[in-house]
């Protein structure tokens, strides 16, 4: 097995392009958490002309509700949630500059051509691993929305985050490469 290719942030499309999917990754510097609430409110704010709490110019947004830290953490186990739940807003969102993306789960169609359009890199994180993953996250720092809770817009500022890419921005799509392999096998 390879060893992991190791990103820091800022992520450019420069960056997103180098990425092939399977490749195993290891992230570093900061990252952003939202969910569909906030992300329902961004695109609802950008639909009124508003501007929105950050700028999202080469920066990876990560598909989870943390749950409470326990005393001396930065946060409890944060692993990802289903991405496809963000599919209504992605298109809107990569305009806005996002090069990547962390969750689980295949996106739509429309996702994958903004994607490919936009530069852009999906990134899954292991689901079940999320005490894990809340161990490569030092800090976590609500930045908008407080009233959604774990569905608010936070910094984390993660050292060593452990994603695959499983969607590069050409659009290839691990998903789909692994699940032709299975059906070609003789007698399915």
């Amino acid at each position: 097995m390879a060893e992991p290719i190791r990103i820091h942030t800022p992520f450019t499309e420069e960056d997103s392009h180098k990425l092939k999917i399977g490749d195993s990754v290891l992230i570093t510097g900061e990252i952003y958490a939202a969910r569909d609430a906030a992300h329902k409110k961004m695109c609802e704010a950008l639909a009124k002309g508003e501007k929105l709490p950050i700028d999202w110019h080469n920066k990876m947004v990560y598909y989870l509700g943390p749950t409470p830290a326990k005393p001396g953490d930065p946060i409890g186990s944060c692993g990802p949630t289903t991405s496809g739940r963000m599919d209504a807003y992605t298109p809107t969102m990569l305009e806005q500059g996002i090069k990547g993306m962390i969750g689980k789960g295949s996106r739509s169609k429309e996702v994958v051509d903004s994607m490919k359009k936009n530069g852009v890199t999906y990134f899954a994180a292991v689901g079940g691993a999320a005490a894990l993953i809340a161990k490569s996250v030092k800090k976590y720092e609500v930045l908008a929305y407080p009233e959604l809770g774990p569905e608010a817009l936070a910094r984390l500022t993660v050292e060593d985050f452990p994603a695959i890419v499983v969607i590069d921005c050409e659009g290839n799509n691990l998903y789909d490469v692994n699940q032709e392999k299975y059906r070609t096998l003789k007698g399915y």
